[in-house]
């Protein structure tokens, strides 16, 4: 028994060693915290996590998130140790350009990593969003004797996570969806960059998590190992509340000078500290990356016990196709992320009309007669879904008492929602959608960005797009929030200008897997476009089209997005009237449009035509590209003000009259 004992204090030592040489040969990085918790991590990935490192994205492992992502080399030695594809070699590699080993975890770059984290709170919040969709996989797909979905959610949060206001709204939400398969451990070292938190932070955090409605334990001693794990194994017994575990740790641990200081948060430790710290450990103090047989054959085997759970779920999978095939055949397919055949049939036409049809509102159709048919879509509002549109009609609920609903409440929580959103969709089976007003996604930038980043593809739904909200006014009026969202790469952003554009938008949104897409729809009443008259709403998918032609060679090119649209359409017709042949382009979205070829572009923008007048109640920013030096732009440029929309129309030259004088100018 000593023989384990000391045999298992050599392994926790052993990421310690790693985690501080990796860090010196990159002259950069966090050494401090896998040195303090290097115990914590040793439990789950040596004793508690069911993973496969031969098959990372094994369906039911466990998910593992480093919310605490600057100490990532506690991560990426266990990824190494554990048999991921994770090189001695990466580890020297650490933050070196085209590494795997980033400055901070991320998915897709490396093995084993299930969330991109560094952020502070963005990787406490996306548990949550993989919480929420493990339970719903479950509700859908499990069945008596079939558990098929059961793992469990584990992240390490660190005192910077604990003062994030994310961290609060999404520990708030989980408390309350009563998430029992969350379980967190805390890294309660008390430094940060500035030095001991009590500077800034003296809270309770065990109450204020008992008040979230989580299930809390306290390890006083962080090197404790069998305390740790008892604590681990009490919060897998408590299946009702998500845990904490507040776990009482020194940074930068077995550091002479330098343990319990904030010089070890972000700094190298400096060879001459090094040299002490493997002496005190019972290393060479000469050698670097140092990896013991005895220490390499513990961690292969902890390794290779996931490789025989996870066989055992491909035979209970197997089993399970067999008693249950459409289900099995439904799963199946979403994990190729592949969509079911005869799901755009349901993509409803509308028909032009007297009454007019706010985006929102189309949305609202397209997503209720598509739900049907898409058993994965799932989402919700932050408290708003009345006005986003966003109810599916036919489904309940997702509480702590229906997993199965697929109506999610956010409550006012947006940075949270968006946050929760990427831990769903890096969920196989789950499609995520998360509306709220456009000027929130302010709140909501971090998740959109990280999103962006992992290349994945929550739908976020931001409606009351602009002016036309009306008397609300200044605050809530969104104008520089478009181009904001624009200038992240990787994003998809559609402002569909009629109820069919809105529907040929959900068809985009939902068949690319490359990165967020943004629906950006109106609160205002639009027209239905004739699609006899004007040019079919399946130009949507290639950014821009021509909507209505000139009827000469055009002198002119009148280009919008969403509500505009249509005003440029009015006045193409007066122009026309008047002798001038007006090209009228709907551009919904930049981002498709730059991906058609050149040939497409030169179509709709053809060089010849220098004159241009852009309409958008947004930002002028970004515009220039589109219309020329020779073009114009009617734009926003101060804030909106609290009026009925017609009035803000006409008070910042949104009419006909100015568009058609605009258009003038331009050609005299």
């Amino acid at each position: 028994m000593e023989s384990e004992n000391n045999l298992e204090q050599q392994a926790v030592d052993t990421i310690r060693v790693l985690s501080i040489d990796a860090v010196q040969k990159a002259n950069s990085g966090h050494p401090g915290m896998p040195m303090g918790a290097a115990p914590m991590g040793h439990v789950l990935y040596a004793h508690t996590m069911n993973y496969n490192p031969g098959n990372p994205e094994w369906a039911n492992r466990d998910r593992f998130i480093l919310s605490a992502g600057h100490g990532c080399m506690l991560q990426y030695s266990l990824l190494h140790l554990t048999g991921f594809d994770v090189s001695i070699d990466d580890l020297k590699n650490f933050r070196q350009l085209h590494s795997k080993t980033a400055g901070h975890p991320e998915h897709g770059l490396i093995d084993g990593v299930d969330v991109t984290t560094g952020p502070l709170g963005q990787g406490f919040a996306n548990g949550v969003g993989f919480a929420i969709a493990q339970k719903h996989l479950a509700a859908r797909y499990n069945k008596p004797g079939f558990p098929i979905f059961n793992y469990k959610i584990y992240a390490i949060c660190s005192d910077g996570d604990m003062m994030e206001g994310v961290t609060s709204e999404a520990a708030s939400l989980a408390g309350h969806l009563e998430l029992g398969n969350l379980i967190y451990l805390y890294d309660d070292n008390h430094i940060s960059i500035e030095g001991d938190t009590a500077i800034s932070f003296n809270e309770d955090v065990a109450k204020r998590f008992e008040a979230y409605n989580w299930h809390v334990q306290v390890v006083e001693d962080g090197n404790d190992l069998t305390a740790i794990q008892n604590a681990v194994r009490n919060a897998q017994l408590e299946t009702q509340k998500p845990s904490l575990i507040k776990v009482r740790t020194q940074i930068a641990y077995g550091s002479p000078n330098k343990v319990n200081t904030a010089g070890a948060h972000g700094s190298p430790l400096g060879p001459d500290e090094i040299k002490l710290v493997k002496e005190g450990f019972g290393f060479d103090p000469e050698s670097f990356f140092e990896v013991s047989a005895e220490v390499a054959d513990f961690y292969k085997k902890a390794g290779d016990k996931g490789k025989t759970t996870n066989q055992k779920w491909d035979e209970l999978f197997a089993a399970y196709e067999q008693e249950f095939p459409d289900l099995a055949a439904e799963y199946t397919l979403a994990r190729k992320k592949q969509l079911p055949e005869g799901w755009k049939d349901q993509l409803p036409v509308f028909e032009p009309s007297k009454d007019k049809m706010a985006t929102r509102v189309a949305s609202g159709k397209v997503l209720n007669a598509i739900a049907d048919k898409l058993p994965g879509l799932i989402g919700g509002a932050a408290d708003l879904a009345p006005s986003t549109e966003t109810l599916l009609k036919k489904f309940t609920s997702f509480s702590s008492e229906d997993r199965g609903g697929r109506n999610l409440h956010f409550g006012i929580r947006e940075h949270a929602m968006g946050s929760a959103l990427v831990g769903m969709a890096l969920t196989d089976g789950v499609i995520p959608y998360g509306a709220t007003f456009l000027i929130f996604s302010e709140y909501m930038r971090p998740p959109i960005r990280l999103a962006a980043i992992m290349k994945i593809r929550p739908i976020f739904i931001y409606t009351h797009d602009s002016i036309g909200l009306g008397e609300d006014g200044t605050t809530h009026q969104p104008v520089e929030q478009l181009i904001a969202l624009r200038a992240i790469p990787n994003i998809t952003l559609i402002r569909p200008a009629d109820a069919n554009e809105t529907a040929q938008a959900w068809k985009v949104a939902l068949e690319h897997n490359d990165g967020p897409v943004v629906l950006v729809l109106t609160r205002q009443g639009l027209p239905v476009l004739d699609q006899q008259k004007y040019g079919k709403a399946e130009g949507l998918e290639k950014g821009a089209y021509i909507l209505s032609e000139a009827s000469a060679e055009a002198k002119l090119i009148l280009i919008a997005t969403g509500s505009e649209v249509a005003l440029i359409l009015e006045a193409q017709q007066d122009l026309e009237a008047a002798g001038i042949p007006v090209r009228v382009v709907s551009m919904p979205s930049w981002e498709l449009f730059e991906k058609q070829d050149a040939a497409y572009r030169e179509s709709v923008f053809p060089k010849n035509i220098r004159k241009r007048l852009a309409v958008e109640t947004g930002s002028p920013l970004g515009w220039h590209k589109y219309v020329t030096d020779e073009g114009d732009i009617l734009a926003m440029h101060t804030f909106g003000e609290s009026a009925p929309a017609e009035d803000l129309y006409k008070e910042f030259g949104f009419t006909k009259e100015n568009v058609i004088n605009k258009a003038k100018a331009l050609l005299d």
